[in-house]
């Protein structure tokens, strides 16, 4: 499908997850992009009278900018096929997988692909003693963008202190050091590898926030680690069963070379302003912010 098809496009944005604001941002620069390329656009902020509001608006494809729970973890993909409405970015299976943090690293550790190790932990678990030797990571099982991400340091005295709000399920990760890397994926080609320099750890603050963080595209790493990031990134997409664009996240300890790369997570729905991870990773190859947003509108699909 493209512009000269004048097509009815319903950008999903907002929704009621810990990511709402991030969405919001996301969803208006799509639609404005959108509307550059020609599209006919409708900014929807999705709520519980989501399915009426699509069936009253008649979209062709829905743009889905929605972060975190219900945006991107299998629940509007299904509305979205029930209704017969054509989606960008991953089905139902894919993006319920990749959100279950700890179904996702079975998924990614039976196709051969280096994890932390880790464990499922209840909340009193966590609490009341270390669930594994620090230092390591506490987060939510199914959220994204560092969302409720505790460290606890090797020098901790005690458990992490974690907010009451946090879920009983909790996934509990050897914590590695060094650089944070990251890899997107569109179209089955993986793009590039950025190198996310943060003061300190990369959390929600780091990602949002002005100056929190800074990316360097293409990072300048060993052509080794380079090659195992695009290898690993794609496996890990095509293993999840995703489409359209993700985005997989690394750490590399650089003083253990190639065996100190692990694969943290997949995100099927990256951020997308111009200056987020995976557009970058495009502009770096040549497309333009407008060119993405148009290459998943008619990349969208339902049943895939």
């Amino acid at each position: 499908m493209s512009s000269r098809t004048a097509a009815r496009i319903a950008v999903l944005m907002g929704g009621r997850s810990a990511e709402r604001e991030v969405s919001l941002v996301s969803g208006r620069e799509c639609a404005a992009a959108l509307r550059e390329e020609g599209y006919e656009v409708i900014e929807v902020d999705a709520g519980p009278d989501l399915a009426s509001v699509l069936i009253s608006e008649k979209p062709d494809v829905a743009f889905n900018a929605l972060h975190g729970r219900w945006g991107e973890d299998g629940c509007v993909q299904g509305l979205l096929e029930w209704l017969r409405i054509p989606y960008t970015h991953s089905g139902v299976l894919a993006s319920a997988l990749a959100m279950d943090k700890a179904r996702a690293k079975e998924v990614f550790a039976a196709a051969g692909l280096p994890v932390a190790e880790g464990r499922l932990c209840c909340k009193a678990e966590v609490r009341s003693s270390h669930p594994i030797a620090p230092p390591y990571v506490v987060k939510p099982v199914n959220e994204g963008s560092s969302v409720g991400v505790y460290l606890v340091q090797e020098c901790a005295n005690g458990p992490a202190l974690i907010a009451d709000d946090m879920p009983e399920r909790l996934l509990v990760e050897q914590y590695i050091p060094g650089r944070e890397l990251t890899t997107a994926v569109m179209g089955g080609r993986a793009m590039a590898v950025t190198d996310i320099i943060a003061d300190g750890w990369y959390d929600y603050h780091a990602k949002y926030s002005a100056g929190g963080s800074r990316h360097v595209v293409p990072a300048e790493i060993p052509e080794e680690i380079t090659a195992a990031c695009l290898d690993y990134a794609l496996r890990a997409h095509d293993a999840l069963g995703c489409r359209g664009v993700s985005r997989t996240d690394f750490r590399w300890d650089e003083s253990r070379g190639l065996s100190g790369l692990y694969l943290l997570e997949t995100n099927t729905q990256p951020g997308m302003t111009p200056t987020s991870l995976a557009p970058e990773q495009a502009a770096a190859r040549g497309m333009s912010f407008g060119d993405l947003v148009r290459w998943m509108v008619e990349d969208a699909s339902c049943d895939r």
